[in-house]
């Protein structure tokens, strides 16, 4: 069978623009549509379509951790934004936002957090069951 170059170079330059895309959405999701869960589908979708493309075994070599390590620190983060609050003597899970405004990022807080931690655990996951079925 014979591969298709056309793939592979488009993926090259689609694959940066996906992937900036699904930061985008998941730095708005704290204040609009958007979010860890859909961002992490967005960067998972442009990951796999490299691992169609080139071959999943080079992009599980070309990806910086094991999937695992990705789940377990997106419920590390995600544990962490809950937890913070407690440690101010706030209800768990209470929102805290920094006072002053970050340009391109707005006001950050505890949601973000929680966001990037989903993230990151949505990423790992997609990653741990197509990188798995892919290499079956």
């Amino acid at each position: 069978m014979q591969r298709s170059i056309l793939l592979p170079v488009a993926t090259r330059y689609l694959m940066p623009l996906i992937l900036t895309f699904s930061i985008f959405l998941l730095i708005r999701g704290h204040n609009e549509v958007g979010g860890g869960f859909v961002g992490g589908l967005v960067a998972s979708s442009a990951l796999m379509l490299y691992g169609i493309a080139v071959s999943p075994q080079d992009l599980r070599r070309k990806l910086p951790v094991e999937p695992y390590i990705l789940v377990g620190t997106g419920l590390l983060i995600s544990l962490s934004s809950g937890i913070l609050p407690v440690l101010y003597g706030l209800p768990y899970m209470t929102g805290i936002w920094i006072k002053t405004p970050i340009p391109v990022f707005g006001k950050i807080g505890t949601p973000l957090l929680f966001d990037l931690g989903v993230y990151f655990l949505v990423i790992g996951v997609i990653m741990w069951i197509l990188l798995t079925l892919a290499e079956d």
